[in-house]
Formats: structure tokens, C-alpha cells, sequence
């Protein structure tokens, strides 16, 4: 087993592969109070674990002894949606939260047999990447930064700008300040909610490029809204080009340019 190969395949968040070539078929899990047998077993509790939930390893030490991995792993956890009952705390889309974790791997034929882990409390002996780049766990950063503003989130995505970004719409006058952004938009999400559905994202570390779609739903009648006249209930969708560029892990710019045009769907009659 080549324990590189094993934490590339993890970060992909492919869970069903990740199981399917790396555990035997009698694998036994157990993980503080939580101990599960079987292949199936431990898809569910995957299921379950990285339900709006992005878990990345960033690996700092790995021994391995003939038949036995010892892993030192920062494992960060991305969150895209309430999660009340997260084990290691209440998050909501836009948390991030670190835990140091010791995980031993028993092999048998290159599969692994016996998985155990333990962790410390979180955020305690942690490394911290910046928030944003090219990294694993900085891209699944910037998910569940879409999801916080999709949230209408205004405690946690502005924790993604730094404090000069600038915002560029091209339909209203360039927006300063991640104050700028929040006063802007705190408005407009009384009346419209503004969600991202993302085609496509390339990263680098100097910035992010993003196709996606926004769609504008009307939470009450917006018959002035800027893209078009809504009424409650209806929205407009419209596919936009967004580049994002970085500074030290945080957003400093945003241009945004249309992709297409606006299509807007109604209510009947």
C-alpha cells in the first residue's frame, strides 16, 4: 500500500473508490467510542461523517513498520451545511475546524485490516494553512466559502476577504471593503437570495477561476431589482465568469463578467 496514494485518493472526497481499493473486505474501525466492522460499515459511517462535511488530510509524520502505518495527520473539516451533531462541534457552511489526529493502519495483502484513531481537541498542536490556494483543503475552503454566501452567511463568508477587497459586478459601480461587500449585499438578500452553482473551478495560489451559475431568487416582490423585475417566489438565472484573486489566502479582488444572458423563470400564470 502506498500511503501517498492513499491520502491523494482520501482528499478527492471519493469515498465509495477510497474503500473499494484500500480496506479488506473484514475490516474493523474503531474510532474513540465508535467501532464499525465490514466494508459496509464503514461506507455509512463516511456517509454519515462527510454529510456537507469536506474532511482533508494534511499528513505531518507517517511511520510504517512491515505490516503497520502510524499517521500523524492535521485533518481539516469544510463544512457546506448545518451540522448540529458534527462530533467535533456545531458548524455551519463556512467553518472550518482542525483536528490533530494518530491513526494506525493494519495491512493484510496491502489492504487495510484494522483502522484505529484518536484525536486531540480541536485546534490543539494544529497547523493552519492560509484560508484559500491550490491545496486540497483550500479548495474545498473555497466550497464551503460559496456556501456561506449561498447562505446568506454574513458572519462567515466575509471572514474569506481581506479587509480592502474590492468587488467588481460591472452593473453597479465597483464595491470597496469587505464592509463595502457585506453593506451591499445585506439589502439585496432581504428581498433576493443570490445562490452560486458551480460548473467548473481552477486554483491556483495567486487566485481562483470560477464558471458558474447564479441563480436570484425573490424572497419578496423586488420589482426594482437590478437584474430584472422579480416577483416572491420566482428567480432569474445567468451564467457568470468569476475571477478571484488572492492575497495571502484571502480574497483581495473579484471581477465578475456574464456569460450569457439572463433567463428568468416566473411563476405560473
Amino acid at each position: 500500500m502506498n500511503y501517498d496514494d492513499y491520502v491523494s485518493l482520501f482528499n478527492t472526497g471519493d469515498d465509495a473508490a477510497l474503500v473499494d481499493r484500500y480496506f479488506a473486505d473484514d475490516v474493523r474501525f474503531s474510532g474513540g467510542s465508535r467501532d464499525y466492522s465490514g466494508k459496509q460499515g464503514l461506507r455509512d459511517f463516511l456517509a454519515w461523517a462527510h454529510d456537507g462535511v469536506r474532511e482533508v488530510i494534511r499528513l505531518q509524520n507517517v511511520l510504517q513498520q512491515g505490516d503497520l502505518i502510524f499517521a500523524e495527520i492535521d485533518m481539516d473539516f469544510h463544512a457546506s451545511k448545518e451540522r448540529p451533531d458534527f462530533p467535533f462541534g456545531h458548524l455551519y457552511p463556512g467553518d472550518l475546524v482542525t483536528v490533530k489526529f494518530f491513526v494506525t493502519y493494519r495491512l493484510r495483502e496491502g489492504r487495510v485490516v484494522e483502522l484505529k484513531s484518536m484525536t486531540w481537541p480541536p485546534g490543539k498542536g494544529v497547523t493552519q494553512l492560509p484560508r484559500l490556494g491550490a491545496h486540497p483543503t483550500q479548495m474545498a475552503a473555497f466550497r464551503a466559502y460559496t456556501a456561506a454566501f449561498s447562505n446568506a452567511d454574513f458572519t462567515r463568508f466575509p471572514r474569506f476577504y481581506t479587509e480592502d477587497v474590492r468587488l467588481e459586478l460591472g452593473s453597479v459601480p465597483p464595491i470597496n471593503g469587505r464592509q463595502g461587500i457585506i453593506d451591499f449585499y445585506q439589502p439585496m438578500f432581504q428581498r433576493v437570495r443570490e445562490s452560486l452553482g458551480i460548473n467548473s473551478v481552477s486554483f491556483t495560489d495567486a487566485g481562483i477561476e470560477m464558471d458558474a451559475v447564479s441563480r436570484f431568487t425573490a424572497v419578496a416582490d423586488a420589482p426594482d431589482f437590478v437584474v430584472g423585475p422579480l416577483r416572491k417566489g420566482e428567480f432569474i438565472e445567468v451564467r457568470v465568469l468569476v475571477s478571484y484573486r488572492l492575497r495571502d489566502g484571502l480574497i483581495c479582488h473579484i471581477g465578475v463578467r456574464r456569460g450569457g444572458d439572463p433567463v428568468k423563470f416566473s411563476l405560473p400564470g
